[in-house]
């Protein structure tokens, strides 16, 4: 019997400790995406991506995607001299493409250089 009992509560205890490994290994990959700097533009209008509507949009390596977590109209007027139907613009993004789509964490839409 003492032998059933102490080989439970060993069983439990690796497999909570192999638990909280876990969680932390998930924990440090999530923190460990660094920010990178694309094209964004309306994906319909300056992407040439199938769609409805005006939607914003982000070339990762010669690819656009369609993003989620901001949207066109959080970043000014859509349409103004240089919106994203009429201008290709640089972020500074963090995220990742899940399902064909570009899940956005952080969107900071850089300064437009005059020339």
């Amino acid at each position: 019997m003492k032998y059933l009992i102490t080989t439970l509560f060993l069983l439990c205890f690796a497999v909570c400790a192999n638990a909280q490994q876990s969680v932390k290994k998930d924990t440090v990959a999530a923190s460990a995406i660094k920010p990178q700097i694309v094209e964004t533009a309306c994906g319909e209008c300056m992407f040439k991506l199938k769609g409805s509507d005006c939607d914003l949009a982000v070339r990762i390596n010669g690819r656009a995607y369609f993003v989620d977590g901001t949207s066109i109209d959080d970043h000014g007027d859509a349409h103004a001299k240089d919106g994203f139907c009429n201008a290709v613009r640089k972020a500074e993004v963090v995220g990742k493409v899940v399902d064909g789509r570009f899940k956005a964490t952080s969107f900071k839409l850089l300064p437009d250089k005059k020339p």
